[in-house]
């Protein structure tokens, strides 16, 4: 063997070793999932998937509204594989439009009848993950301060004392502010719920992107008040906060936080193994302890001692096929932006 040639079997030996190196990795399983809750929850479901199945997962964090705008984009060739988490609306939306698929995980039987229902109604393409109640919370000193008394109610959110005072999120990015307007259609009727709206316009002082941002911006002062689902609240409350969280008296929505395939999914049988993981015990006892206070999904995992608690509250009915519809989303966030964004202050 001449040294030219043994030198191209070496060259050969190395380049086998690197490619089967190559397919070592890719066997071991990727997975790219879009994530629809705080990134404070997002990262340790993401370690602790990798560390139980060794799937390799890139993860994006954005709100709900969001990732449903760019699932839709990239129907034709889609990047990511698993949607988690996020208000359960915008993933009706997806079901309707053949953006996810159906699957029925063996997890089922194991969760609370709200979450299989989700399950049912996206004809197998979405299922709860946990549940939350929409409310408001004002900040205490500011409201000692501006002398304003506590609001208790909906209604109460219009005083004039509240000029700029008041934080919500834009329902065309967030399905949290999605549900406020929802909500607030099923309480009022349309008519009504519009005509709020547009007065609440002129106290709101910015419709941020994330839905949870209001309660950010409460907790240190940036708002008076803030609406958004009331575990968030209650988050910046546990770590101190000076905040009230409150349940509207009028009746108040709730989400069924949810998760979804991706239609076309690149990395099918790995996206079914985060779903059924994430529908177990183990990954759900994860929100707790990220200071996320929803009530999961999953009758054996313990519901957090500081989690609102839903029988309490004065909940609506609240119509998830109804609103979750494409149909019904579109033609409400249009007539929002047209009669309520776009209002002078």
């Amino acid at each position: 063997m001449t040294t030219f040639t043994r030198r191209l079997a070496l060259l050969g030996t190395v380049f086998g070793a690197a490619l089967a190196a190559s397919t070592g990795a890719q066997a071991q399983g990727q997975l790219t999932v879009y994530c629809g809750v705080q990134e404070d929850w997002c990262r340790p479901m993401v370690d602790a998937f990798e560390k139980a199945t060794g799937v390799k997962v890139s993860m994006i964090r954005k709100s709900s509204g969001e990732i449903y705008a760019q699932v839709k984009a990239e129907a034709s060739n889609p990047r990511g594989d698993v949607w988690w988490g996020g208000t359960g609306d915008p993933h009706m939306q997806a079901a309707e439009e053949n953006l996810t698929e159906e699957y029925k995980s063996p997890k089922l039987p194991e969760l609370n009848e709200w979450a299989v229902r989700q399950w049912e109604q996206s004809k197998g393409r979405a299922v709860g993950i946990y549940s939350g109640a929409l409310g408001f919370a004002y900040n205490t000193k500011l409201l000692a301060e501006k002398k304003i008394d506590d609001p208790k109610c909906w209604a109460d959110l219009l005083n004039p004392k509240l000029k700029d005072e008041v934080q919500v999120a834009d329902p065309n990015s967030s399905g949290t502010a999605y549900t406020m307007l929802a909500t607030l259609v099923q309480i009022m009727g349309e008519d009504k719920a519009f005509d709020y709206m547009k007065k609440l316009h002129a106290n709101v002082n910015q419709y941020t992107k994330s839905g949870a941002a209001p309660a950010k911006a409460t907790s240190l002062g940036e708002t008076t008040v803030g609406i958004a689902f009331l575990h968030d609240h209650v988050t910046m409350i546990v770590e101190g906060a000076p905040m009230k969280a409150v349940a509207p008296c009028e009746g108040t929505g709730y989400e069924i936080g949810s998760m979804s395939i991706i239609k076309g999914a690149k990395n099918l049988d790995n996206a079914k193994k985060w779903y059924d993981w994430a529908l177990s015990p183990e990954a759900q006892k994860l929100g707790a302890a990220a200071k996320s206070y929803q009530v999961p999904s999953n009758k054996a995992t313990p519901i957090p001692p500081q989690a609102p608690k839903l029988s309490d509250i004065k909940l609506i009915n609240y119509d998830f096929a109804k609103y979750g519809s494409s149909d019904e989303r579109k033609r409400l966030l249009t007539k929002w932006d047209k009669e309520v964004k776009a209002q002078p202050k």
